[in-house]
């Protein structure tokens, strides 16, 4: 038979430590392996090694912050400092870390839906989970489906980080916890109609509440309701209704509208009928205080000379009356013997003459 080579520098294993065709572990075996190793590789390939591992340290060290943000530096895991935008180095291998937040960004959260694609025409997405966090029990028991979003901005990027565990599902949690108990505050009919801002407005203050007393670092800037609808299954008896309730805002409108033109228009009637009487009483009173006060001036002339006076009224009067009186015969009272003639047709129409 022939013999096995020997690998020098290796020591072979002999029966004693061979049982059932395994080998016990030697460590000087691994050692002394390792120096064969070494004394056999280049210096180069050590040189090379040494000038990698300084590469990676400087990569490792650099850092760039946007300038809509600010780099929260941690080292071994605690906090160290803050950097602003630009370039800036830290200590390399992991040693300390770059956490970089947008504060100067304007951040969005969605509720009751999800935009999937933000273009002129947007598509956006529903799942289980949307319609479970949009949909609420209103102040009058009535379920409605609520969708909204909250814009907010990062004000203390150290708090935002190290303050909450999980921060934007607990900001997110937030938001729905005011959202629900502002509209179980107010009616399904203010929450479609005429109180949309109202409750945008309260549940915007309370979530801000909620984030001050957090103390999470994260600044709400506005909150603002998209569609609110009731669920599918009522919403035909839920138009139905609205339909009727628009009916009679409308009929309400036209009798107001009705009210508006014609009360004026009495009004003015009256103050006319008011106004047209007033003038006609202050014309009488003018006319008798001038047909008095020309009375006595006539009276002062008739006690100056009554002759005159009387014979100037009769024939002013018979002026004044003759003219009315249409055909006149005048006779003589010493007159006999003559017949008069009367003519019996019809009486002859006078044109008056301007």
């Amino acid at each position: 038979m022939f013999a096995r080579p020997r690998t020098p520098g290796v020591r072979e294993p002999d029966e004693k430590t061979m049982t059932d065709d395994r080998v016990a572990f030697d460590p000087e075996d691994v050692l002394r392996m390792a120096r064969n190793l070494r004394s056999k590789l280049p210096r180069s390939l050590g040189l090379l090694i040494l000038v990698a591992l300084v590469a990676l340290g400087l990569i490792s060290s650099y850092y760039q912050v946007e300038p809509d943000e600010v780099a929260i530096v941690t080292r071994f895991g605690k906090f160290v400092s803050t950097a602003g935008p630009g370039p800036h180095g830290k200590l390399p291998f992991g040693i300390e870390r770059v956490q970089k937040v947008p504060v100067e960004r304007q951040l969005k959260q969605e509720f009751g839906f999800r935009t999937t694609r933000a273009e002129v025409q947007s598509s956006y997405a529903k799942d289980e989970r949307t319609a479970a966090e949009s949909t609420m029990l209103t102040g009058d028991l009535n379920v409605a489906t609520v969708e909204w979003i909250v814009q907010y901005k990062i004000s203390d990027p150290y708090k935002y980080l190290f303050k909450l565990r999980d921060v934007e599902e607990t900001f997110r949690l937030m938001a729905e916890a005011s959202m629900r108990t502002v509209v179980g505050d107010h009616s399904v009919t203010e929450l479609l109609t005429v109180g949309r801002e109202s409750i945008a407005a309260k549940a915007k203050e309370l979530l801000s509440n909620l984030c001050k007393l957090y103390d999470n670092g994260i600044s709400v800037q506005q909150l603002v309701l998209q569609d609110v609808d009731p669920p599918e299954s009522v919403k035909p008896s839920f138009n139905d209704v609205n339909q009727a309730i628009q009916e009679r805002e409308r009929a309400i409108n036209d009798a107001w509208a009705e009210y508006n033109q014609e009360i004026p228009r009495a009004r003015g009637q009256a103050e006319q009928a008011i106004q047209a009487a007033e003038g006609y009483a202050v014309d009488r009173v003018n006319r008798a205080k001038g047909d008095a006060q020309r009375f006595i001036a006539l009276e002062q002339e008739y006690r100056k000379a009554p002759e005159v006076t009387r014979q100037r009224i009769y024939l002013e009067t018979l002026a004044a009356v003759l003219p009315a009186a249409g055909k006149k015969l005048v006779f003589d009272e010493r007159a006999k013997g003559i017949l008069p003639l009367f003519p019996l047709g019809a009486p002859e129409k006078q044109e008056l003459k301007p």
